[in-house]
């Protein structure tokens, strides 16, 4: 029930006034101009009107008083309506509620609840549970009675679900759409990151995979690890272990086989007597080789003279025999080679051929004269020749015999010296061979020491790769692929499979360094995206089904809605049809659903940005059918002024049986109406108030007669309005 209205400095009402409406119809009269009006517009304001044109302004600055003359103006305006809510009519645990607004002059508003600041939709929402709507069906005011009738289809329907209660299911739909906007922007934003996460996570995936196959590869480099190096481990020993021991034998024996030789040495070098015997066949050798050199020189000296010799004797023989036989072939020859010679060079001048015959008198007297000797002569030189190389023969032959006897002497010391010297000799040959097999001895032992020396390097240096392929390892596979048992025998195999097992090992090696190392860092990276990616996929789930939840909800109410207006439809055209009958004394008026193809046009014609989901379900609008007792009407456009108004009170009054609002304000709307008009609508005011508190602004006296309480607004010279209690008679006299 509406208790009090509270006004100060909103328009006209610059000091604050409090109207009470403690009866079921309250009439507020005054001449034109004091303000009674703006007691309407102060209600409007109040409830959360938008609409400037409503409260007869262009701005904010236009509700609060703008002062006059003996005035100050006000800087804000504030109008409270205070409800008993002793009968819990809003969902507050409270007895009285008040619903406040102030505007100021920068343009903003406040709204309270209570004296508690709140929002528009939250004073908006808690009126709609108690059947006041935002669409002031309830409050009609001056020169807005055929309002609803002008009104377009759709806008007829949303105000005939304002007056039946419907908005709650609209709030509650809008309040579904608006969480389903957002979770379907919420689902466009959850699948845009899994889209801009699953390029990541497929790509992290692969690395894993390696990850994967590179935790194998470590797994087959431990286990070929632990066999390998603990072989490796076993056999480095045994040989460190052998070669110590064949080094420490081998030097032992070189020991031993020095000192001995050492021995035999200093020995050998300690036998004078040999030595004088060696010296001794070394001279006689010599002796021997110089007497055999002599004598042999001296052969071929005695070869040579009997050479001589046997030449003279055949020249002399030739002498004897042939007188010529002295000149020599060959100097014939070349004298006649010589006379050719110059026989050819003359040529056909006289001095050439004077000079070529001088030429060979010279070579002609040369010959003779070496040849003119007579041949007595001659063979007188070569037997003088001949006796002298004879001679020399012989001394030379004396010579040899003497020679031959020498050697002979030579060849017989040299034998007697070797046969001493052999018989020493023989005496120290065992200790020579002695000598010679330590001295092999010994060079063995310094070339096994040498091997041996080279193999512990080698050893070492084993030992040493050994180790640096445990530290690859262990940086490849970490260090407990290290603690592995050591082994207590060497496996029965050639050592080319242990080779065999150490390229097994590089390739291994090979692989895990290929594959990138343990990665740890992307494996982390891996499972957060992973744990993202699932959370997002849990997200749009429920997002997913929070969406459907909502259309589901936004469907239910949907029915809800076309079942509770199907059935206020019904209602409210049967009070309809009586009300309007009793207003024209008989005839008929209906609302009637649009046809679908209307609903589409008018639909289309609507603001393009309406929501997607209301316009999901087809709603049409409201068209007015009316049937005058005594007129046909084609159209609402063919009713009169005062013929419209009757309508629309009619159905006003309709809507308010159906669902009754907590109050009903009426402004002037009996202004048009004739006397007995003027009563039929009295007697509809008696019938409403029945259900709802009327608060009528009127000038009609028939109206006035059905009020309990009677307030005049009068305004002085100093333009503000002020507020009084009257009675009939005097509210009469007010009103005009």
């Amino acid at each position: 029930m509406l208790k009090r209205l509270e006004i100060a400095g909103f328009k006209s009402f610059a000091r604050k006034t409090v109207l009470d409406f403690s009866s079921s119809v309250t009439a507020i009269v005054g001449p034109n101009g004091s303000g009674k009006s703006n007691v309407a517009e102060a209600f409007r304001f109040a409830l959360g009107e938008q609409s400037m044109k409503s409260m007869r302004g262009k701005r904010s600055e236009d509700l609060i008083f703008s002062g006059s003359h003996s005035a100050a103006r006000t800087n804000r305006a504030a109008v409270a309506i205070v409800f008993d809510n002793s009968r819990r009519l809003f969902a507050l645990d409270f007895d009285e509620v008040s619903i406040e607004r102030a505007v100021f002059r920068d343009g903003t508003s406040e709204y309270f609840i209570n004296g508690s600041k709140t929002r528009l939709r939250d004073v908006q929402e808690l009126l709609a549970r108690a059947n006041i709507g935002e669409s002031g069906h309830h409050i009609i005011s001056q020169g807005e009675a055929d309002r609803i009738l002008l009104a377009s289809p759709r806008d007829r329907r949303s105000t005939l679900e304002d007056a039946l209660g419907l908005k709650v299911y609209e709030f509650k739909k809008q309040d579904a759409i608006r969480k389903l906007e957002k979770t379907e922007e919420n689902i466009s934003h959850v699948e845009a990151l899994r889209r801009e996460l699953a390029p990541h996570l497929r790509f992290l995936g692969k690395q894993v995979e390696k990850l994967e196959h590179a935790a194998q590869l470590r797994s087959a480099l431990a286990q070929a690890a632990c066999e390998y190096f603990s072989i490796e481990d076993i056999y480095i020993e045994k040989e460190k272990f052998r070669v110590a021991a064949a080094e420490a034998s081998a030097t032992e024996q070189l020991a031993v086989a020095s000192a001995e030789l050492s021995a035999l040495e200093k020995h050998a070098a300690g036998d004078a007597q040999g030595m004088a015997h060696l010296r001794t066949v070394r001279a006689a050798e010599a002796a021997l080789e110089t007497a055999t050199s002599t004598r042999a020189a001296l052969s071929r000296e005695i070869g040579r003279i009997e050479g001589a010799l046997a030449e003279t004797k055949k020249r002399a023989h030739a002498v004897t025999q042939d007188p010529y036989a002295k000149v020599p072939r060959a100097d014939i020859a070349a004298l006649h080679d010589e006379i050719e010679r110059q026989a050819e060079d003359v040529s056909g001048e006289p001095e050439a051929l004077a000079a070529a015959l001088s030429a060979i008198r010279v070579a002609g007297r040369a010959f003779f004269e070496r040849f003119a000797v007579s041949k007595d002569d001659y063979l007188a030189d070569e037997e003088r020749a001949l006796h002298a190389l004879e001679e020399e023969r012989e001394m030379h032959t004396a010579k040899d015999a003497a020679l031959a006897e020498e050697v002979e002497h030579a060849r017989m010391a040299l034998a007697r010296a070797r046969e001493e010297s052999i018989a020493h000799d023989e005496a120290g040959r065992e200790g020579q061979r002695r000598l010679i097999d330590l001295a092999q001895t010994q060079a063995h032992a310094e070339a096994e020491v040498a091997r041996l020396s080279v193999r512990r390097a080698e050893i070492t240096h084993l030992a040493e790769e050994c180790e640096l392929g445990k530290q690859d390892v262990a940086a490849l596979a970490g260090p407990a692929v290290l603690s592995y048992a050591p082994r207590m025998d060497m496996p029965d195999e050639p050592r080319t499979v242990q080779e065999t097992r150490r390229r097994t090992l590089e390739r291994l090696k090979i692989r895990l360094e290929e594959s990138g190392g343990t990665g740890e860092d992307i494996r982390r990276e891996f499972e957060e995206v992973s744990e993202r990616e699932q959370f997002l996929a849990r997200e749009l789930a429920d997002l997913a089904q929070s969406a459907s939840g909502l259309k589901a909800l936004i469907a239910d109410l949907d029915a809800e809605l076309a079942k509770h207006f199907a059935e206020g439809l019904a209602s409210v055209n049967q009070f309809f049809g009586e009300f309007f009958s009793l207003m024209f004394g008989g005839g008929d008026a209906r609302l009637i659903l649009e046809e679908p193809a209307a609903v589409r046009s008018d639909e289309d014609a609507e603001d393009s940005n309406e929501d997607a989901h209301v316009r999901a379900v087809d709603r049409p609008g409201i068209e007015v059918s009316v049937h005058l007792p005594k007129k046909r009407v084609q159209a609402l456009m063919q009713l009169s002024g005062g013929e419209r108004a009757l309508t629309s009170i009619a159905l006003i009054f309709a809507m308010s049986q159906v669902n009754p609002p907590p109050f009903l304000i009426l402004d002037e709307t009996d202004a048009a109406l004739d006397e007995a008009n003027s009563r039929r609508y009295g007697d509809m005011i008696e019938t409403l108030a029945k259900r709802s508190q009327l608060i009528v602004i009127t000038h009609n006296r028939e109206t006035m007669s059905r009020a309990n309480i009677l307030y005049g607004v009068t305004m002085g010279g100093d333009g503000v309005s002020k507020l009084l209690s009257v009675k009939f008679d005097e509210a009469v006299a007010v009103a005009k």
